[in-house]
């Protein structure tokens, strides 16, 4: 899949409303790239897109999962750059959450073989420019086909 440029912290905001739009239960979005690259900031946008009340969105790299009730489904942003073994994320209840909420997972390497084979992946890099971030799609699920599609145009 072509990578997308995304011009602005706008660009990557409107990019997850657009995706956010689309999610439903059981959906894991696993949001790769280095610390300052806009995974948190993507998350955000589309937590914030997806509530029925506004509220705070904080970053989980404390907390390691915050959860949010929205009109569709449970969401669960999780943030695992501080876990160390697959286990702990067994321990968190991801597997569980992998099945019947919508999950978005920073630093998805720490899940190892605990990858959901049915996620869409999002590699966000920095750009050249500055404020620019390349993000990269990836998935094996059918279900993502027509969304990467219809973002990537």
């Amino acid at each position: 899949m072509s990578p997308i440029t995304l011009a602005s912290a706008e660009d990557t905001a409107a990019l997850a409303l657009q995706i956010g739009a689309t999610l439903e239960p059981g959906d894991v979005l696993l949001l790769e790239g280095d610390i300052g690259a806009g995974k948190t900031h993507f998350a955000r946008s589309l937590i914030q897109s997806l509530l029925t009340v506004p509220e705070d969105v904080p970053s989980p790299t404390f907390t390691l999962v915050q959860m949010y009730d929205t009109a569709r489904a449970e969401l669960w942003h999780a943030d695992l750059y501080r876990l160390t073994s697959p286990d702990e994320v067994v321990e968190l209840g991801l597997m569980d959450a992998f099945e019947d909420a919508i999950c978005l997972v920073e630093w998805p390497d720490r899940l190892a073989d605990l990858r959901p084979d049915t996620a869409l992946t999002l590699k966000f890099a920095l750009g050249d420019a500055p404020g620019t971030r390349i993000l990269t799609p990836t998935f094996s699920a059918s279900r993502w086909k027509p969304i990467v599609e219809e973002i990537v145009q």
